[in-house]
């Protein structure tokens, strides 16, 4: 009982500090212009996490604008309302975006991109809607968001907005959900990775964290973001690990680790409760130790491979603390690339897939990495060698690992 009670110490402890994160970051500020019923719902709800549009809490923050956000996803929406009313109300939604603009300049509120949506197959644009992109784009950067472009009519308008030459980062064509045509035919999806790479090349890069947090449609742009957090970890514990320490206290990289997976699963932002976080863990870490990862984790490690990176005099080398981080991280990563994939294509994911997959992962990705972790005992040979020699070795093989790390995550 007190080995498991542990196991749900740190799984809390993930939990608790993945909730302190995302509650740090600040928030990505977007304002959503469109007319009503060209489809801003739809690709809000399609390009950010937990249905937003729908299940975010709507405040007004003037009479023709509402603010939409949840405490859960790092993102704030701007929404306009009003604009198909009289030219008079187009200049006061205009003139109360101006004014939230402005007051939020340089706070965690300012709005950094704007999408201005007009349904494609309308095939006009207002005078009164050029004006207003005009004026939004000498704010802030204005991305033509063409709605339910379909067929050859939605090509020829993207076409003439084009011709047009507005003052807008770019016209960018999307269908936000599939378009049935017929029992034998769909229209897939498409638009939504390209506006989500052009979205993060606009915005600062202090909430590009927050934004890949928010959006769920490139699930390999979260991937790739968790490799990078991933290396500045496990670099981290390569410097802490890498003077050889008392197996008995492998349990020290325990706090570097969690804060590991703390990270990884802020950037990733799927839905996931303690039990499931104890379930994977214990997948790798076992179930009869009482530090779960660390010392257990290498203790594994160490089964699937007998012989190599062997506890050589009761010491572990750095380069097995960090190949045993890069195996947790690296199969933690593939997990929730998959919890987020099945998330998004409205599929539920098991446990026990997510426990099989994170054991198969660790296990494949300890015997790739043979080779190091032979590397890692015969680092310990060098503590029987003089002062130079040591230093010599230890260099070299530290700049090996980091080509290696670099490499592996770039």
């Amino acid at each position: 009982m007190k080995n498991m009670n542990r196991h749900f110490d740190v799984a809390q402890e993930i939990l608790d500090m993945t909730e302190k994160e995302l509650k740090n970051l600040a928030p990505v500020n977007i304002l959503i212009v469109g007319k009503s019923g060209v489809g801003k719902s739809t690709l809000i709800n399609s390009v950010f996490r937990e249905r937003i549009a729908d299940t975010g809490t709507g405040q007004p923050v003037t009479k023709h604008l509402q603010k939409i956000s949840r405490a859960d996803v790092p993102i704030t929406l701007y929404d306009t309302r009003g604009l198909e009313l009289s030219p008079e109300v187009q200049k006061q939604v205009q003139d109360e975006i101006y004014s939230v603009i402005e007051e939020n300049k340089g706070t965690e509120d300012a709005v950094h991109v704007a999408y201005y949506c007009i349904q494609a197959t309308s095939s006009r644009i207002e005078d009164s809607e050029i004006k207003m992109i005009q004026a939004i784009s000498e704010k802030i950067p204005v991305v033509l968001v063409l709605t339910q472009a379909i067929g050859e009519q939605a090509a020829e308008f993207h076409h003439v907005l084009e011709e047009m030459n507005l003052p807008v980062v770019a016209v960018h064509s999307v269908l936000a959900q599939p378009y049935v045509i017929s029992d034998d035919y769909t229209v897939e999806a498409f638009g939504l990775k390209e506006l989500i790479e052009r979205t993060f090349n606009l915005i600062p890069e202090s909430v590009r964290k927050s934004f890949t947090n928010a959006q769920q449609v490139d699930i390999e742009r979260k991937v790739n973001s968790a490799k990078t957090w991933a290396r500045r970890y496990i670099l981290t514990t390569f410097g802490v690990g890498f003077i050889p320490i008392p197996f008995s206290d492998a349990s020290l990289l325990v706090p570097m680790q969690v804060a590991l997976l703390a990270h990884i699963t802020v950037i990733f932002g799927v839905p996931i409760d303690r039990a499931t976080i104890l379930s994977i863990v214990a997948a790798v870490g076992g179930t009869g130790s009482a530090t779960v990862i660390g010392r257990s984790v290498v203790s594994n490690a160490f089964k699937f491979i007998p012989g190599v990176g062997s506890v050589v005099g009761g010491i572990i080398s750095g380069t097995t603390a960090s190949v045993v981080t890069r195996a947790l991280a690296d199969s933690y990563i593939q997990v929730l690339k998959v919890m987020a994939t099945n998330e998004l294509g409205g599929k539920s994911t098991t446990t026990d897939k997510l426990v099989d997959l994170m054991q198969k992962q660790f296990k494949k990705y300890i015997k790739e990495n043979k080779n190091e972790l032979e590397k890692g005992s015969s680092e310990l040979e060098t503590q029987k060698e003089g002062p130079l020699a040591k230093f010599a070795v230890i260099k070299r093989t530290f700049e090996n690992f980091t080509d290696r790390l670099k490499n592996r995550f770039k």
